[in-house]
């Protein structure tokens, strides 16, 4: 049964993607929302069936009341005993399955679905983002936004269908009831309502900056102490244990009074909400007595009218509650799309189609891009790296070399020129296409938090075990992976390596990197600083591999180490974002520029990067 109602809606259903989602919070939602319509209405139809129901019983208890006072047992039992039988019946099935119904269509078809297919839509928009976009936020609160904001919305549904539906045809049931036992009865209930509506306004406007408030001063604990926790070495080298303590308890007494001020409002509330439930209480009953002794209204009138009272009284809590949350709910919804929101710039134009590789011929032409901003990156470079070349990319710091293998990843769209690979403009075909026929080796040799099988095949996940057995050892990683273990007792290439691959070295990260891009056997090879985690002996190893890896391939190395690169067909060397030397190493030292002086200023093999240099 539970499986009937959990698979009504299939929260990874196909869908059009949209590269610019809805900026408002409503048609956000309703965006999201709409496999789930039906879903939605069905649910109000049964909520306000049962809630209908909750007044038809309270009228049926004065019913009852009238009966048993003006009559007796011996006389009443003969008469409607059937009637009751009735009623106990609708009571304990029909009322119990409708029930039923309305519960799980929210909890068993809404709440779980309508989460995942958030998470899941918004994850999938999130990995459509640019490299760019995700080098201007933390991947910490992209991550938390986009785990935070489907249960939120799901809570704002839940609230609307199941509170407010519930909340709302129960009052308006409430009146017509009273109305139609006397006009007077209901004057109590339409004051009190003006009130109640009064305060929840005041409560929402003062509840959801103060329940933000909150929620900012809990994430700077979180900020000061994740803070001291991921710099423990340093809190420990320079003895600042008591310093660190001061340091998060200025935070955490800034959310104490943060989150007294929100408990104020709360305590108004209450009492306001008492206040203003007696007053109906008391003036309900009072009214309700008074027109009984003037023989307006009958006893089971005056019971359903307290009934009605206490009931209220009751349920005004709850929906307070419930509304305050709806707003904190929107709230994190409103801070979420902040993230999950924000358009996909970076796209296939309307027409691309998958990159078609014959020689591997890279041309420039007239390339540029500076970020967004006045200077930096690259200035109108213009160059030809013909198929099967080797060529070097040198240059200081900020020179605009990565900014190069950014653009030729199409990681960002250049600003000014274009890149061609066998005469296609890579700005006009598939992303995908682009990356797979380019293999990059980076220096910062991350890995994902996952095996070591994982990782590696990566590179080419169709490829068989002997061909990543084989990828390994080109690329010395074989032996060293065969004596690896996790704590879980993984061994070998199922053992897990970590966040970022933290639990190996920085030279065994960059072999299992080698060895994923050897696997992916790309026609274009990329390497940045491939070799500078690895030591002396297992460097002049890998290098033999690097070799082997560049026959036939066309190649763009970066390097710091000019020894690396000086075997290289020719050498760019970039300064200020533009190509001020072109040639072979030999040509380029006899030329005497700048090329030859960052030769001569090396110190121990490297490129001098600071500007006093």
């Amino acid at each position: 049964m539970f499986k009937f109602f959990e698979s009504l809606v299939d929260p990874y259903q196909s869908y059009t993607e949209a590269d610019t989602p809805p900026t408002n919070l409503w048609p956000f939602l309703w965006n999201y929302l709409k496999p789930f319509r039906w879903v939605m209405t069905i649910t109000f139809v049964f909520s306000t069936v049962v809630a209908f129901g909750e007044i038809l019983l309270i009228w049926y208890v004065a019913r009852i009341v009238d009966l048993l006072a003006q009559g007796t047992p011996e006389a009443i039992i003969p008469e409607y005993g059937l009637e009751f039988m009735l009623v106990a019946l609708w009571v304990v099935v029909l009322r119990t399955m409708m029930a039923f119904v309305d519960v799980a269509l929210l909890h068993n078809t809404l709440l779980p679905n309508l989460g995942t297919l958030i998470r899941w839509r918004s994850h999938r928009h999130v990995l459509r983002q640019s490299v760019g976009w995700f080098e201007d936020d933390f991947a910490g609160r992209i991550a938390n936004r986009i785990m935070q904001t489907p249960p939120a919305a799901g809570e704002a549904m839940f609230q609307v269908l199941d509170a407010g539906s519930f909340f709302a045809v129960s009052v308006i049931g409430a009146v017509i009831l009273l109305m139609s036992f006397d006009l007077w009865l209901a004057l109590p209930l339409i004051f009190w309502i003006v009130g109640y509506l009064l305060l929840l306004r005041w409560v929402i406007h003062r509840a959801g900056p103060a329940a933000k408030a909150s929620s900012d001063a809990r994430s700077a604990i979180t900020g000061r102490v994740v803070d001291s926790y991921t710099n423990i070495h340093s809190v420990k080298m320079f003895a600042h244990h008591d310093r660190e303590i001061n340091y998060a308890k200025d935070a955490i007494e800034g959310a104490r009074q943060t989150f007294m001020k929100e408990m104020r409002i709360v305590v108004k509330m209450d009492v306001a909400l008492t206040v203003l439930n007696a007053s109906m209480i008391v003036s309900m009953g009072a009214l309700a007595i008074w027109l009984w002794f003037g023989g307006f209204t009958t006893e089971g009138m005056v019971a359903a009218a307290l009934t009605i009272a206490l009931r209220l009284n009751n349920m005004t809590y709850w929906i307070m509650w419930a509304m305050t949350s709806l707003v904190q709910n929107l709230g994190i919804i409103s801070e979420g799309m902040e993230t999950i929101a924000q358009p996909v710039t970076l796209v296939d134009a309307p027409d691309a189609k998958a990159l078609e590789m014959h020689e591997g011929k890279i041309a420039l032409h007239d390339l540029t891009h500076h970020y967004g901003r006045d200077s930096g990156g690259l200035e109108a470079v213009s160059a030809v790296i013909h198929p099967g070349e080797k060529v070097g990319l040198v240059g200081r710091s900020g020179a605009g070399k990565s900014t190069l293998v950014k653009l030729l990843l199409r990681f960002y769209d250049a600003e000014g020129g274009r890149i061609e690979i066998d005469g296609q403009d890579i700005a006009k075909v598939t992303q995908d296409s682009l990356r797979l026929n380019v293999g990059m080796v980076q220096q910062d040799s991350s890995l994902l938090h996952r095996s070591v099988r994982d990782n590696i095949l990566y590179g080419r996940p169709n490829a068989t075990e002997e061909e990543m057995f084989a990828a390994a050892r080109q690329a010395q990683a074989h032996d060293f992976i065969l004596d690896l273990a996790d704590p879980e007792g993984r061994t070998g290439y199922d053992a897990q390596v970590g966040e970022r691959g933290v639990k190996l070295s920085g030279g065994q990260r960059q072999r299992i990197t080698l060895a994923r891009v050897i696997l992916k056997n790309a026609p274009i090879l990329v390497l940045d600083e491939a070799t500078s985690a690895l030591d002396s002996e297992v460097e002049a190893a890998i290098q033999d591999t690097l070799y082997k890896m560049m026959e036939g391939k066309t190649v763009i190395a970066i390097a710091h180490r000019l020894s690396t690169i000086a075997q290289m067909d020719r050498i760019l060397v970039l300064d200020d974002g533009k190509i001020a030397e072109d040639g072979s190493h030999d040509a380029l030292l006899a030329q005497g520029g700048l090329y030859a002086e960052l030769w001569a200023r090396q110190s121990g093999g490297f490129i001098a990067t600071e500007a006093a240099e």
